[in-house]
């Protein structure tokens, strides 16, 4: 029995590995190593939940409710997937990721309560939702991207601000904070884009890098 769980184990880690693989090709907030835990974990909890109260069975006084730990993964996951929601300028980012954790979850409690076949088409499922409907989905509606730097160069403002607009780029939320340093001002720049397609982050990180006195901060 103890082989079985330590499968329901490694099976658990290795389908939350490869979810969390996908996230960390696409540079997000948690990648491998955290949704390989969150699969981990769940199937841990799940095997505990069924199996670690045998011992009080049947004696008076005692009752074993199996769902009850396994419920509180569920309510619980929440607290990792609120720590990848970014909130910044009413721009919103990780949610995407937050739900796949908790699917991940889901899916660690399935094979650890022994259902294989479902958490490997929950898995698949899932990688279908992060990828395969992105793809199809890409060209439908709006989105949004967060564009941070700094620069001492005024005039690089103008610059970003054309180079967007050429890009057919929309500039819905625009902050920026001037700090005095040493007598060398500092523009400090926020810039929410919106786009029909997504965004050619590699195209406007190069042109972002060939723009003297500027320092990108965040591009996603």
């Amino acid at each position: 029995m103890y082989w079985d769980f330590v499968l329901r184990l490694l099976v658990a880690g290795l389908l939350g590995g490869v979810i969390g693989w996908d996230r960390e090709y696409r540079a997000k907030e948690a990648g491998l190593r955290t949704h390989f835990l969150v699969a981990l974990g769940s199937a841990l909890l799940m095997i505990v939940s069924q199996h670690g109260f045998t011992d009080v069975l049947g004696k008076p006084g005692f009752g074993v409710d199996p769902a009850r730990i396994a419920a509180q993964v569920v309510s619980g996951i929440g607290f990792i997937g609120a720590g990848t929601i970014l909130i910044q300028k009413q721009f919103v980012r990780g949610l995407t990721t937050a739900a796949g954790l908790w699917a991940t979850s889901g899916i660690g409690l399935a094979v650890g309560g022994g259902m294989y076949w479902i958490g490997v088409c929950a898995m698949l499922l899932t990688l279908v939702g992060l990828e395969f409907l992105t793809i199809v989905f890409k060209n439908v509606g709006e989105h949004s991207s967060l564009l941070v730097f700094s620069t001492t160069e005024p005039e690089n403002l103008k610059r970003v601000a054309n180079e967007l607009h050429l890009k057919n780029y929309r500039i819905s939320n625009y902050d920026v904070q001037k700090e005095l340093l040493e007598h060398v001002e500092i523009y400090h720049v926020t810039m929410v884009i919106k786009t029909k397609r997504y965004l050619d982050e590699s195209e406007l990180f190069q042109f972002m890098q060939s723009l003297p006195a500027l320092t990108l901060e965040r591009l996603a």
